[in-house]
């Protein structure tokens, strides 16, 4: 180190050679090259200053107790020069790293606290079947204040609905809240709606869908209950809504999952899945529908979840015909994991097509 030199009067000479640690042959003194010694000072004065340059070994083992510090003498740290950098870097980036965790968690606690619930007023349901008065349903009675229409083309079993509260053709002997509402006039139910569940056959969407798309805003997220697909076109649900209703970006969501419209109804527990391509609406029907009683995950594979959802039937059908003829849990179990991987391929195929 170098010793700063400033216009001021220097002070009296101290002689190094009578300190007996300044005097140590291991002590190295820099400073500015000059014919005559730079002075040393003994306390607060700026006009000098000396940062001699020691050693480990600088030290005498038995003077290291009683020796006496220099007023105006720095002794440098015995850690590394290369050392003090690094440990400085770790340091910052150690405290950076913190901050980031604590933004990211505070981010993270402020979106989670968006309830869509709490913001949906108005839910329609298109089609009176069992599945969809079960989760029309499910809806009303997470909310009280929720107005959930039931869009039918019966007029006897809208009748039903809005007199006697109950659906007489599926559930006779459920009783529905008293928020859910049936109606025939397509325009009616879907003027101002949040959301908007499928609930229509396959077979039968497309023309179904045609006849009310005047009536659907295109910013209306369509939740597909249906499973299958159409028998002419093989078309799955995220390919007819948007093509029906002449709008190629309709906002859809895939709900799919083994599920019995009957235990749903009777609020036993039941977990199914919610598909879209849209992270943000995913999450947003996952809170819509999740309760205590139905537990919702979510997924970004509509291609997979639509031709699970369609395949499980047939599964399904076969593994009825195996416990028909008393066939055993062997031929089942096998039954099952070959389907299971038939129906992963074939969703694999799809999705690259």
């Amino acid at each position: 180190m170098a010793a700063l030199l400033l216009e001021l009067p220097p002070p009296p000479f101290f002689n190094c050679n009578h300190h007996r640690f300044l005097s140590s042959s291991k002590t190295t003194l820099h400073y500015f090259p000059s014919k005559i010694p730079p002075p040393l000072t003994f306390t607060p004065t700026t006009t000098y200053c000396f940062l001699p340059t020691v050693t480990s070994s600088s030290i005498p083992e038995d003077e290291e107790e009683d020796k006496e510090e220099p007023h105006s003498i720095a002794v440098a740290s015995t850690i590394a020069p290369d050392e003090r950098p690094q440990q400085d870097r770790r340091k910052v980036v150690q405290i950076a790293w913190e901050k980031l965790v604590r933004w990211s968690r505070s981010w993270r606690s402020k979106n989670n606290k968006t309830d869509h619930l709490e913001r949906t007023n108005k839910v329609v349901v298109l089609g009176g079947g069992s599945f969809g008065t079960a989760m029309a349903a499910h809806v009303a009675y997470r909310k009280s204040n929720l107005e959930v229409q039931i869009l039918l083309r019966d007029p006897l079993l809208c009748q039903s609905i809005n007199e006697n509260h109950c659906n007489c053709k599926y559930f006779p002997e459920h009783k529905l809240p008293d928020n859910v509402i049936a109606t025939t006039n397509a325009k009616a139910a879907l003027l101002g709606a949040d959301y908007c569940f499928h609930a229509v056959p396959v077979q039968f969407s497309s023309s179904f869908l045609e006849g009310i798309a005047e009536y659907v805003d295109p910013g209306l997220p369509f939740i597909s209950l249906s499973k299958g697909l159409e028998l002419n076109t093989l078309r799955m649900m995220s390919q007819i809504i948007p093509q029906a209703l002449g709008n190629p970006y309709q906002p859809f969501v895939s709900l799919s999952g083994p599920s019995f419209a009957l235990e749903l109804m009777n609020k036993l527990p039941t977990a199914m899945v919610v598909a879209s391509k849209d992270k943000k609406l995913a999450h947003a029907t996952q809170q819509l529908l999740a309760s205590s009683l139905l537990r919702i995950s979510t997924s970004r594979d509509v291609t997979g979840v639509e031709i699970a959802g369609a395949l499980k039937n047939v599964l399904a059908i076969a593994a009825g015909i195996v416990e028909g003829m008393n066939l055993g849990n062997n031929s089942m179990a096998a039954l099952v994991a070959q389907g299971c991987t038939e129906i992963r391929w074939l969703a694999t195929k799809v999705l690259w097509q």
